[in-house]
């Protein structure tokens, strides 16, 4: 009993949070190259991120150098997890669905104005100076290039903005934290989820990186097979001359085959072959992955249905929306009795033992509470009005619940939802653009970072994840909390630092190598949406709203049909996820690992089955090595190579 007190006290150390936030400077560097600047690399558009991976593969290498020459200097599991955390969130604070989007959104509209676009004389003037840099001149070098960042003017204009922004990161950052120790017992204890995302990392770090699972040989087969295919592919990025056969989603497109209408509408149809991919498939319940392709499949089938009938826009994002929202409201219902308990809890009507807690009860609320008071304190400082600061953070955590709750129990690859899945498209939708008022529109093209582009990079899921892990390894969840905290707010300044810094001396306004976009946010156009519903202001959508509640109502009966029959195999997060773009970077890889899974499990049994999984496990491992050792080389030759993954 000692020994394992002991083992439990000791997971979380200073040591490993030293380690974590020496490592978020480079990782975030490195997200911020390839992702937010080159356009070359994308680790934090996969549920697992890679970059994070890889730094967990050599620490494991370290560690095994140490363990040999120094025992008891080794990293424990519950040190590596520590570090995983802290790498992830702050890996997802970078992704360019997140800061890679705010960062150059803060003095885009001030370089880009026009007499023609009219930006100054339509929303200037709500937008609050505290939390951007306007003056053209401090502006030249973030968008031109060739600048130093580190001097007095420049670093003193920035300083202020950086300084508001990391505030409302860490209170959003504070919140999920809190609403993750609420949850937690329920999810992980009583109901036991599955959390297939942690499965990998929490495998290679066991014991310190020396268990059996590297010795497995069916393991080391996948490596060596996607190490090889991926050396290969970098080769001949490198050298065109070698041939070569693209496993890229932009290499393939079928929808070049459907010329006429209404097959037409089907648009881009890639066809990706990603092995790492197939192999998060494989980890997949068998009825989420079919489920994500086919209703990927059925919403082509809806754009043709609408061009067939005249009807070209068929609210996808208004569907989507609609099905997450079923999705939050299921996982609350499902959660019900443990928050009533916490619920009386707080009002000391009945007692709870939350000793063990990451957080205890009453605390996470308090935080909660106060974390939420400073949100509807800086929006109102910023302009808002708190009749829309309300059900627009409201919205934002219902989409946050709902990731969260899909990646615990189902762990799809990725959950983009590119498109208008937020709660300003929410609002407008049903309010319309009078009632919410320029003062509130103004505001939203800058929280496009946390309800905006995507949602790939959202910290919330990794967050609830790290409890997981810290309980299978009986890890000190408070002190995991305190890491968590930090990871959340360093990592926000290093984001600022590290963005302002490349890009005064790279300059903003370049396009990407390889044909990326660069840090420019022109491309998701923000600032033309803004302007272009203050031109052209909008009532209340009732359409939208039709397809919102038709989505709602839709993801209800699947799920009342997958409660009835256990042979229904359409699941209604793969709706969700489908309904807007993202999955076309993945969708005939979950075909092929399906598929695969399909027939291991009928004819080759759970032994068979088993052994495919190590197979996978070894592919998804192999490519997150080798793949992101060409990503490194990028960053340091500043030239794109060879991109393994999707994005």
């Amino acid at each position: 009993m000692q020994a394992l007190k002991e083992r439990h006290e000791s997971g979380v150390t200073w040591r490993a949070i030293f380690i974590g936030l020496i490592l978020i400077p480079p990782n975030v560097f490195w997200v911020w190259e390839v992702e937010g600047m080159w356009h070359s690399g994308h680790p934090t558009t996969i549920s697992l991120f890679w970059n994070v991976v890889l730094n967990l593969f050599i620490l494991i290498l370290l560690n095994l150098l140490i363990k040999k020459y120094w025992p008891r200097a080794a990293l424990t599991q519950g040190e590596m997890i520590t570090i995983y955390v802290m790498l992830s969130i702050a890996s997802g604070l970078a992704g360019h669905d997140t800061l890679a989007l705010t960062i150059p959104a803060i003095p885009h509209a001030f370089w880009f104005a026009t007499p023609e676009n009219e930006w100054a004389e339509l929303f200037f003037q709500y937008i609050p100076q505290h939390l951007v840099v306007s003056d053209k001149k401090l502006l030249s070098g973030f968008y031109e290039g060739e600048t130093n960042f580190y001097t007095k003017e420049i670093m003193g204009a920035w300083i202020g903005p950086t300084l508001w922004w990391v505030s409302l990161i860490a209170a959003l950052g504070l919140i999920m934290i809190c609403l993750n120790v609420i949850i937690r017992r329920q999810w992980t204890e009583h109901e036991k989820l599955a959390y297939p995302i942690i499965q990998l990392p929490m495998a290679i770090t066991e014991r310190g990186g020396t268990s059996s699972f590297f010795r497995n040989r069916i393991l080391w087969i996948g490596f060596i097979s996607v190490a090889i295919l991926d050396i290969w592919h970098g080769l001949a990025a490198l050298f065109p001359i070698l041939p070569d056969f693209s496993v890229r989603h932009n290499a393939r497109n079928w929808g070049t085959l459907f010329t006429d209408r209404p097959w037409s509408a089907i648009g881009w149809l890639p066809v990706p072959l990603y092995p790492f991919v197939i192999g998060l498939g494989f980890l997949l319940p068998l009825d989420l992955s079919f489920s994500i392709w086919f209703f990927f499949l059925f919403k082509k089938a809806q754009l043709v249905f609408g061009s067939a009938t005249g009807m070209p826009d068929m609210y996808l994002s208004e569907q989507s929306i609609g099905a997450w929202m079923a999705i939050f409201v299921a996982a609350v219902l499902v959660t019900r009795k443990h928050l009533w308990n916490v619920a009386r809890h707080l009002l000391g009507i009945r007692k709870m033992d939350d000793e063990d807690e990451p957080v205890r009860y009453r605390t996470a609320f308090i935080m909660i509470v106060l974390a939420s008071v400073y949100i509807a304190w800086f929006c109102m400082h910023a302009g808002m009005s708190l009749p829309i600061i309300i059900p627009y953070f409201l919205f934002f955590f219902a989409i946050s619940f709902a990731i969260t709750r899909v990646r615990a129990e189902l762990g799809p690859p990725a959950h983009e939802m590119a498109g208008m899945v937020n709660a300003q498209q929410f609002l407008v939708n049903i309010l319309g653009t009078r009632r919410i008022g320029p003062n509130n529109l103004t505001l939203f093209p800058f929280f496009w970072f946390f309800s905006g582009r995507g949602y790939r990079g959202h910290i919330m899921p990794h967050q609830l994840e790290a409890f997981k892990m810290a309980e299978r390894a009986n890890v000190n969840t408070k002190k995991l909390v305190l890491a968590m905290a930090l990871a959340v707010v360093f990592g926000g300044f290093v984001c600022f630092w590290i963005f302002l810094s490349e890009l005064y001396r790279l300059g903003g306004a370049v396009t990407g190598a390889g044909g990326g976009v660069g840090p420019s946010i022109g491309h998701i156009g923000q600032f033309n949406w803004l302007s272009n519903l203050l031109v052209y202001p909008r009532d209340p959508n009732g359409t939208a709203m039709s397809f919102m509640s038709g989505g709602f109502i839709f993801t209800v009966f699947l799920m009342i049909m997958r409660m009835r029959f256990i042979w229904w195999p359409f699941h209604p997060a793969g709706y969700a996820l489908s309904m807007t773009f993202g999955v076309e970077y993945f969708w005939s890889c979950l075909v092929i690992s399906s598929l695969l899974k399909w027939i291991i499990l009928k004819y080759g049994g759970l032994t068979r089955h088993r052994n495919a999984t190590y197979f996978f496990f070894g592919v998804i491992l192999g490519e997150y090595c080798v793949g992101a050792f060409w990503s490194v080389l990028s960053v340091i030759l500043q030239h794109p190579i060879y991109d393994f993954a999707p994005g």
